[in-house]
């Protein structure tokens, strides 16, 4: 197994730290405990570091994390040379190594470091290290034939200096060379070699970070406001309707302090989301009166407003010379690293020649990985009914960032673009449907009294309940204009499942509709079920619980070893609730005698060795468990909130089992990644249903 990854650099401007990004994401996707060591740090923060500890929750202590600073590797080379400071680094890099499965080591970064031969220094200390290498070329603002040169040189400098080149990668490039410079290197480099285009998100910077540039004060906008990306610079000075068509979707406006009609102007056209604008900066130290701050305030809640005491040219000269950053501060901008890492590399097979043995254990977070990935692998489209709340809003714009499947929003449109505006979130590429003005409600509407027509439903009355967002979401699943549906956030479950039953009903090999829970613990994933629909399911229905619920764990890498529970272990009790458990596991066996089940059994001697040795010594399930089937209802649900809020586990659910497509039940105490990981179940399951 590789013990440590080195990417690194030939120069400045090559944006590596998208490539740092997506390496740690591959690693922890396979491995619980991965380090970081970064050679030579300058003064200051280090952004990207902060960005890996906030995101991969590392515990790793930050005092571990460098070597030295910039100024005492130089001057320990120059008074003993450079063995003395390689020797050195190698020392704190060993103690990193030791405390962790495999280390992500973070080149330096060629910025006036006053080091003689950085590359070399880069070289000898992967060598030293015992890594393999990741080079990053940067291609901006270069031509094909020379980003292609400059591949090849560094490919081959490395090599001369002996390092294990794993692969290539160039990055920043201009997308409409990307293919071009691909081919040329597939055809002139040994090893894989992966060309990023450049990616204007990335390199704008945030309205937070302008303001602290330019030591503005903000006058109006909220935290999401402030995390919006600057994709453009407009300066006002023109009349306002020849302003108005020079604004371009995630701009700023720049215009003095004392023009209220552009501030208001560009607030307005913000509102109605033509375009939507990342915010205003006022110049001359000029602020609009309380009047003018209170109608923008109304017009635009949460954009905005910033005031510098600059004139516009230097403030514009500041302005072209700032560029984004990745940091902890800026998460959107990390998923759209990530997203651009997953497309343009195949990370499979780099995982493959990173030799990086999957871990044994399964944390929370590898398996919320494993999701996205497995979803990303066959885009699915999934519908949210609940396009207009901010927490389906949030989630979808990380989906799309993260290129995890197509999305459809339903409700009012102009609502929704509007709250997407507030938020800073780009919809351009998701399909946004009205139920009530759809053009499909008449089509969806007559299906429905087909399907409902021995309930007395007719052509109008179904006119009217299809425009209800629930409904129109699962016909469009029912009629194949999506692969699946989220919903629940704010609806009750009712209102999210009963247009299933009605619409898309169960599989011809399910006898009920149930739920599973995967309960993500410290170091395994659980699989619990029936804990949300099925209240009191007899014998032959907890049975057709337990197998569903064995072929879900399966199809998301969980080995199925199935716990039928009760207060009961083995032959030890009797009565109805038992009865009716042992009767359960009976129908599984006969009816699928490849699964490996137990029952009744109790939950301690399910899941620990040391009780399932005592209480039934022979089973092949017991203290392995990792399917539990409850009894009821009540049981189930106390039992995985009890497990979530005591133990600390992350309760991903419920995830419902038995439709003939996918159709899943939200939390209303849902949070944004409890979305976007039923979204990727969801996108997941309608893989299965299309093989």
């Amino acid at each position: 197994m590789t013990r440590s990854v080195y990417v690194t650099g030939i120069d400045r401007g090559d944006g590596r730290q998208v490539v740092e990004l997506g390496v740690m994401e591959l690693l922890t996707r396979q491995v619980d405990r991965v380090g970081v060591f970064r050679p030579l740090v300058h003064d200051g923060p280090d952004r990207l570091f902060d960005l890996l500890r906030a995101r991969y929750r590392l515990s790793q202590d930050p005092a571990t994390v460098y070597g030295l600073d910039y100024h005492e590797a130089s001057a320990l080379q120059a008074e003993r040379g450079t063995d003395e400071l390689v020797s050195r680094l190698v020392e704190r890099f060993h103690q990193v190594a030791r405390e962790y499965e495999i280390v992500l080591v973070l080149g330096t970064d060629f910025a006036a470091t006053q080091l003689p031969d950085e590359l070399s220094l880069n070289a000898r200390l992967a060598n030293e290290f015992g890594a393999s290498v990741i080079p990053v070329v940067g291609g901006k603002g270069q031509t094909a034939e020379s980003v292609r040169a400059e591949a090849r040189n560094a490919h081959r400098a490395y090599q001369v200096l002996g390092c294990d080149v794993l692969t290539m990668v160039v990055n920043r490039v201009a997308a409409e060379d990307r293919e071009a410079i691909a081919e040329g290197l597939a055809d002139q480099l040994p090893v894989p070699c992966y060309v990023l285009p450049d990616e204007p998100a990335l390199a704008a910077p945030t309205v937070a970070q302008i303001t602290a540039a330019l030591g503005g004060t903000v006058l109006l906008g909220d935290d999401s406001g402030l995390a919006r990306d600057a994709l453009d610079f407009v300066f006002g000075g023109a009349m306002l309707p020849n302003f108005l068509g020079a604004l371009t979707p995630g701009c700023m406006v720049v215009t003095p302090g004392d023009r209220a009609d552009l501030v208001v102007g560009a607030l307005a056209a913000h509102s109605a989301g033509t375009p939507p604008i990342a915010g205003v900066l006022l110049t001359l130290d000029e602020r609009p009166g309380d009047s003018i701050l209170t109608l923008a305030a109304r017009l635009a809640p949460g954009t905005p407003v910033v005031s510098v005491p600059g004139r516009s040219f230097p403030t514009a000269a500041e302005l072209f010379g700032l560029e984004g950053k990745l940091n902890a501060a800026t998460p959107r901008k990390a998923e759209t690293a990530l997203g651009l890492f997953e497309r343009h590399v195949d990370t499979s097979a780099l995982l493959a020649r990173m030799s990086v043995a999957r871990s044994g254990r399964v944390t929370p977070m590898m398996f919320e990985h494993e999701l996205l990935e497995q979803a990303r692998a066959h885009r699915r489209r999934v519908v949210l009914p609940e396009g207009a709340e901010e927490r389906v809003l949030r989630a979808a714009d990380v989906l799309l960032r993260r290129d995890v499947c197509e999305l459809t929003l339903l409700g009012d449109t102009d609502v929704i673009r509007k709250k997407a505006a507030d938020l800073g979130i780009d919809l351009s590429a998701t399909q946004l449907i009205d139920p009530a003005t759809s053009e499909l409600r008449q089509r969806f509407a007559e299906r429905y009294a087909e399907l409902r027509a021995h309930k007395g439903v007719s052509v109008e009355l179904a006119y009217d309940m299809v425009a209800d967002v629930n409904y129109f979401g699962t016909l469009m699943v029912g009629e194949g204009l999506a692969d699946g549906m989220v919903s629940g956030s704010v609806h009750s479950t009712a209102a999210t499942i009963r247009p299933a039953f009605e619409i898309i009903k169960t599989r011809t090999d399910a006898s009920i509709v149930s739920s599973v829970f995967f309960m993500c613990l410290a170091d395994k994933v659980l699989v619990y079920g029936d804990c949300a629909v099925n209240p009191d399911p007899d014998a032959a229905q907890l049975s057709d619980i337990a197998v569903q619920s064995a072929a879900t764990a399966a199809r998301f890498g969980v080995e199925p070893r199935i716990a039928m529970l009760s207060y009961s272990t083995g032959t030890s009790g009797s009565g109805a609730d038992v009865d009716k458990v042992r009767e359960a596991t009976e129908l599984v066996r006969g009816a699928r005698p490849d699964l490996r089940i137990e029952g009744p059994i109790q939950y301690d001697a399910a899941v620990e060795p040391s009780v399932a040795a005592t209480k039934l010594p022979e089973s092949e399930v017991a203290g392995r468990a990792t399917v539990l089937i409850f009894p009821d209802l009540n049981t189930g649900n106390n039992t995985y909130k009890a497990v979530q809020r005591s133990a600390g586990a992350v309760a991903v659910g419920p995830v419902l089992q038995g439709l003939r497509k996918p159709v899943n039940d939200l939390s209303r105490g849902a949070l944004v990644q409890d979305i976007v990981n039923t979204v990727a179940i969801t996108a997941i399951q309608a893989q299965g249903e299309s093989v």
